[in-house]
């Protein structure tokens, strides 16, 4: 008997050596698909497995980098602290500031400028140092200002003055500015000192008072 006279609608009849050729034919088709599906499952876990492996070592290297970086980047930031510190003792102290105020007064009376107004305000204390702001109203020519500048540059300790709200005009009502012609300057400048060790304490002291307490905290 050959295949073309087998009877599909009545396998039961077949010879039994084509049962079993049959079943095993059927058996390696169902075992194919099945290996087919399975395979083509794993190549798709296999590709984001090699995706997340590509991300882990990269995120590594990024660290590990971070990592070899970290004791010069303190060492850095060390030697930065070192410095402002230095700079800031370069400010004047505490104790200083009155002798301060009265020596920037004094210079502008030596340059020859008419203090009008010289008036200290409330010092206000900031992260590391502490602001004085001092209203005044200075009468002179360009020259004494420049030399009130001058003096005040070549004070013992660092001086900064910045200017705020500062107006420059002509003096006694005039409406032109010649060579030699008075001017007025009035606003306000502020000076600045270093916070002495005290300070910086109550500072922090106060500042970890003020921080909000997580909630569910006593």
């Amino acid at each position: 008997m050959s295949i073309r006279d087998l009877d599909f609608n009545n396998t039961g009849a077949w010879p039994r050596e084509f049962k079993i050729g049959f079943c095993v034919l059927l058996a390696l088709v169902i075992i194919g698909f099945v290996w087919w599906f399975w395979v083509t499952g794993k190549r798709d876990e296999l590709a984001n497995l090699d995706a997340q492996e590509a991300s882990l070592r990269a995120e590594f290297e990024t660290k590990q980098g971070r990592a070899a970086n970290l004791e010069p980047l303190k060492q850095q930031l060390a030697q930065m602290e070192q410095q402002l510190q230095q700079m800031l003792r370069q400010l004047p102290s505490k104790t200083e500031m009155p002798d301060l105020i009265v020596d920037i007064s004094q210079t502008a009376l030596a340059t020859g400028l008419q203090n009008k107004l010289f008036q200290p305000g409330t010092e206000t204390p900031k992260e590391f140092y502490a602001e004085k702001p001092i209203q005044l109203r200075l009468v002179g020519t360009y020259h004494q200002f420049g030399a009130f500048v001058s003096g005040v540059a070549s004070l013992p300790r660092v001086v900064i003055l910045t200017m705020h709200d500062i107006a420059l005009k002509p003096a006694n009502g005039s409406t032109s500015i010649k060579p030699n012609s008075a001017l007025e300057l009035a606003g306000t400048v502020k000076t600045y000192r270093y916070l002495d060790e005290d300070e910086t304490k109550a500072q922090e002291a106060q500042a970890a008072k003020s921080k909000p307490k997580p909630k569910g905290g006593k």
